[in-house]
């Protein structure tokens, strides 16, 4: 899996460039606090695909469910900055009232934006607690060899 770490660590300063670029256009989006929005999101996702990489190897899934969790993470972290951009653009209020205080966009423009939202905070949840069960210390235990040592340490 060690590609896979790689890959995210990749996807983390990719999404951060994306972060740094989104700032330099801020006062462009049609609601700028929107925009300064977007902007950290990609910082702050892109840092979380960075350290979700470098604890990558230690999270000990079923082969099926840490894919699930690998594509979760990056659906949820690229799904949250590019809503969160479509919002700056658009205007839109749908689930950010303190943000977009006084902007509004077209109806299918709040549906679509409302909707990513929606289900970017499902995914991005289920990936975490797929993340975390795979991080519970009880995991280790099918690591375990015959003489009770696991990743080189005794227990």
């Amino acid at each position: 899996m060690e590609a896979t770490n790689r890959h995210l660590m990749w996807h983390g300063v990719f999404l951060f460039l994306l972060g740094l670029i989104t700032g330099l256009f801020e006062q462009s989006f049609t609601n700028v606090r929107m925009g300064l929005s977007a902007h950290l999101e990609g910082l702050m996702n892109g840092t979380f695909l960075i350290a979700l990489g470098a604890i990558w190897t230690a999270v000990r899934l079923a082969p099926w469910v840490k894919a699930t969790a690998f594509w979760t993470a990056l659906y949820g972290t690229y799904g949250n900055w590019v809503f969160t951009t479509l919002a700056a653009v658009f205007g839109t209020a749908v689930n950010t009232p303190v943000a977009s205080a006084g902007h509004s966009g077209q109806p299918w423009q709040e549906s679509l934006v409302g909707n990513g939202f929606l289900s970017v905070a499902v995914v991005i949840i289920a990936s975490s607690l797929l993340i975390l069960w795979g991080l519970w210390p009880r995991a280790l235990q099918s690591t375990l060899d015959a003489s009770g040592v696991a990743e080189g340490r005794r227990r």
